[in-house]
């Protein structure tokens, strides 16, 4: 079949040709926004789930809609060993100026950047940012150098601007669990003021699944604070959706069998039924796609998950890292026992233990209960299986 009316589209964060299943995940999110924005309370929106279910792509969905609607989308992604400071002073900054530019005249805007221009000091404390602002800072605003107070001055200030302008802001911060703990509990912090005054200003973040317990330990209150979305694999029919829409879509047909063939491969997530789809489409030489095709596509979806999906998450592992992974694939997808695991490498668990933490901090892994570990990664026990046959190779 024609490779350029290939409709599917495995890449990070890049929107599926259907957004099957979601649909009432991003109505939900957006009936918030506009509570918000007409000063009603609602709580922020946290998507959470594994790698490759969609929360970059339902993020990106949600800013479409924001945009669409005339309200002002602050996009952050936040990257390892960055200060949140560094990550959202030149976001709203740019926000801020965007604001500025539309029609209705106020001082509200003026009053955020001398805010943000008092945030700036933090720069003595956080030091890798740098922010260039053309207004000079309002004194003793935003400018005390303590993150929790400064934070919330910030965030008050753009709410005041947003709701002069009869527009609300939203923060939109995807890999949230790289934000550390303390920072976190000043955002936390932060919108909790705003949420008390009824600005509107307010959070869509998303992130893996321990972002939930760092929420909690940050700040006690965020569970009444956020609505926590969990974002797993499709079910049945929204996975079979995602297949076989685009491909009607392009005139074409799939048939019955190929696509319960893809469902089944893929488990349902969202990511691996892109790299399915696009593979089945490419080694069909005729529509319609049959369960013949499928199989013949399946090694090459393999391949080339294990050359870039999985293997740039493997590659940034340490030999001890590797090895602990091997012995939690040994024992199955998981989760499991961090004492089991222990014993499949045949040591105690405290030896263990920084191994098992440096890999949380990584994002390779998550405890969705006490004493449990489990892959952040879906099917990363197959790949650790096939890129490690032998269980002590590093």
């Amino acid at each position: 079949m024609d490779p350029r009316r290939n409709p599917f589209a495995p890449g990070a964060g890049t929107p599926p040709p259907e957004l099957a299943g979601r649909e009432p995940l991003l109505e939900r999110t957006l009936v918030a926004l506009d509570r918000i924005r007409a000063g009603r309370p609602a709580r922020s929106t946290i998507f959470y789930g594994l790698r490759g279910v969609g929360k970059t792509v339902l993020l990106g969905a949600v800013r479409e809609a924001v945009e669409a609607e005339r309200m002002l989308a602050v996009t952050i992604e936040a990257p390892e060993n960055r200060s949140l400071p560094a990550l959202i002073a030149p976001s709203l900054r740019a926000g801020l100026l965007r604001l500025d530019r539309t029609a209705r005249a106020g001082a509200g805007v003026k009053h955020a950047l001398r805010a943000l221009a008092g945030f700036a000091k933090l720069k003595l404390k956080y030091d890798d940012f740098e922010i260039a602002l053309d207004l000079e800072p309002e004194p003793g605003l935003a400018d005390s150098g303590d993150l929790d107070l400064d934070l919330a001055d910030l965030i008050v200030a753009v709410g005041e601007a947003a709701r002069e302008r009869e527009t609300a802001v939203v923060l939109m911060i995807d890999e949230l669990q790289y934000v550390a703990e303390e920072q976190l509990a000043a955002l936390i912090s932060a919108l909790h003021r705003a949420n008390q005054l009824r600005l509107p200003v307010t959070l869509v973040g998303a992130g893996l699944p321990q972002l939930l317990g760092q929420m909690g330990r940050a700040k006690s209150y965020a569970e009444r604070l956020f609505e926590f979305v969990s974002l797993g694999p499709l079910d049945e029919i929204a996975a079979a959706a995602a297949i076989r829409v685009p491909v009607e879509r392009e005139d074409e047909a799939i048939t019955t069998e190929a696509v319960t063939a893809i469902v089944q491969d893929t488990q349902g997530y969202p990511y691996f039924l892109q790299e399915w789809g696009k593979h089945s489409w490419e080694v069909a030489n005729a529509s319609p796609i049959t369960a013949a095709d499928v199989d013949m596509a399946r090694a090459a979806a393999l391949a080339e998950l294990d050359a870039s999906f999985f293997r740039v998450r493997f590659d940034r592992l340490t030999p001890a890292e590797k090895r602990y992974l091997r012995a939690m694939a040994a024992l199955g997808p998981g989760p499991h026992r961090s004492g089991d695991i222990a014993d499949q490498l045949k040591v105690k668990v405290s030896s263990v233990a920084p191994t098992r933490n440096s890999l949380i901090a990584k994002g390779m892994l998550f405890s969705p209960a006490h004493g449990d570990t489990a892959f952040t990664v879906p099917l990363f026990d197959q790949f650790m299986q096939r890129v490690m046959p032998d269980t002590q190779e590093t």
